[in-house]
Parts: structure tokens; sequence; C-alpha cells
């Protein structure tokens, strides 16, 4: 058995390979290859197990093709959003894509290292609307997904998982030891401790699940722009 061949991920994107064949939408692996700015070679392994898909190359899947994210993650048994409006086009902009499901409420941060250095506002219009949104069944509310990079929260969260979040409010608590992602000039998922004084959160201790490696260190209040609460996440297993 191939590495990835029981991966409910590939799995379904084997039966969404087959679809697009059977009706027309693509003409071979080259084909979808090319759609999802990738090699032959790439696709092919990925069909065969041998290699797992990118977070970058689901997301071209789902906005070109119109198919329901919930459907590879194994959350849903209909390939598309809207069996009645699949569209023929390749050229779908992401915009447009969008405005046609109002109920896709998780909006996927595509490329957390494409912030590096940036002030990301997860409350400007401009920057949600410009994020692919997709839905998971019982995940109800304005949420965030992530991308997840590296071994620092192993084995809780591991490379290439992806967080569902929930954005806090100025007014939320932070719970003690809970998982979260804080926004600064970079983004991380990281356990939290409040530091307090007089019963007011100064700082924020972080804490990496894989602690024999990564060392806990402290962040001041006034430096963090975001922060979001873990709620799942996504591995290629499906959610856990």
């Amino acid at each position: 058995m191939n590495k990835f061949s029981e991966h409910i991920v590939i799995q379904r994107f084997n039966s969404v390979y087959n679809l697009l064949l059977d009706t027309n939408k693509i003409k071979g692996k080259s084909d979808l290859a090319e759609k999802l700015d990738t090699y032959n070679h790439v696709i092919n392994d990925i069909l065969k197990g041998k290699r797992s898909i990118t977070i970058d190359q689901l997301n071209k899947l789902f906005l070109i093709f119109n198919i329901d994210a919930n459907y590879i993650f194994g959350l849903s048994d209909s390939f598309y959003l809207d069996p009645e409006d699949a569209s023929d086009s390749f050229n779908i902009e992401k915009k447009d894509v969008l405005q046609k499901d109002g109920k896709r409420n998780i909006r996927l941060i595509e490329d957390i290292r494409a912030f590096a250095g940036t002030a990301i506002d997860l409350n400007s219009t401009n920057a949600l609307d410009a994020m692919p949104q997709f839905s998971i069944p019982g995940m109800d509310g304005d949420l965030f997904a992530i991308e997840i990079q590296g071994d620092s929260m192993s084995p809780t969260i591991t490379n290439g998982d992806l967080v569902v979040c929930e954005l806090l409010e100025t007014q939320d608590p932070i719970r003690n030891n809970q998982v979260y992602v804080i926004v600064t000039d970079t983004i991380v998922a990281k356990r939290v401790q409040p530091i307090k004084e007089d019963h007011e959160v100064l700082a924020l201790k972080l804490i990496s699940d894989n602690d024999d490696v990564y060392k806990p260190y402290d962040i001041n209040v006034e430096d963090i722009r975001h922060i979001l609460k873990v709620k799942t996440r996504l591995t290629n297993y499906g959610m856990s």
C-alpha cells in the first residue's frame, strides 16, 4: 500500500478526477495539472497515493470546477456545491464563486508565509472578500482556516494540517493552556497561558507541544493583531 493511498482526501480526489474525465471537463492528467498549476507527474503521484495534495491545489480544484470541499474531506457525498449550477467554465474568478454560495462560512487564509511582516487585518472587508470559502457541516459562524507549517505543535497539530478557528473579540476570555492562533507580524499556532497583573492580561506565554525542540516564549498583548481560537483541525485523514 502506498503511503497516502488510504487517506480519504486522496481517495476522494481520485473520484473527482474520474468524474471530471467522464464529464469531459478535463482531457487527462496533463490537462488537470495545468489547471491546478502543477505538473503531470505530480497529479500522477497523487492519484497513485505516492504524495499528498496541497491546500493550494485543493483550493484551485474547488474554485475552477465548483467541487464541494466537504466531499473531498469525506464530510459529504455530493461532488458539487450545486449540481444544477456546476460550471463548465475553466475561468471562474474567486469572487464569482464566493457570491454563488452564501452558505460557505469558513474563509481560507491560503498562504500564511505571504503575511509575514505585513499588517493582515481579519476585520477588513477587502481582505475577507479576497479569501476563498468553504463549509463543514455542523460548524457555524464566521470562521477561518489556516494551514499549519512546521512541527512545533506536534503531535496535537502536524505539518500540513488545516486548523479551523474563530476570531476572538476583545472581551472574549483567553482560556489557560488552550490552543490559539496568534497573529503578529507572523502567524503561529500555540498553546497559550495569559500573564496577568492586577487581573489585566499584559502578555501571553506561547507554548509548543513539541517542547523538547521549541521552548516557550512571551509576547506582549500590544504586539498582537488577532487571536483566533482553534475549534478543530482537518488532517489528511479527515476531521478531528
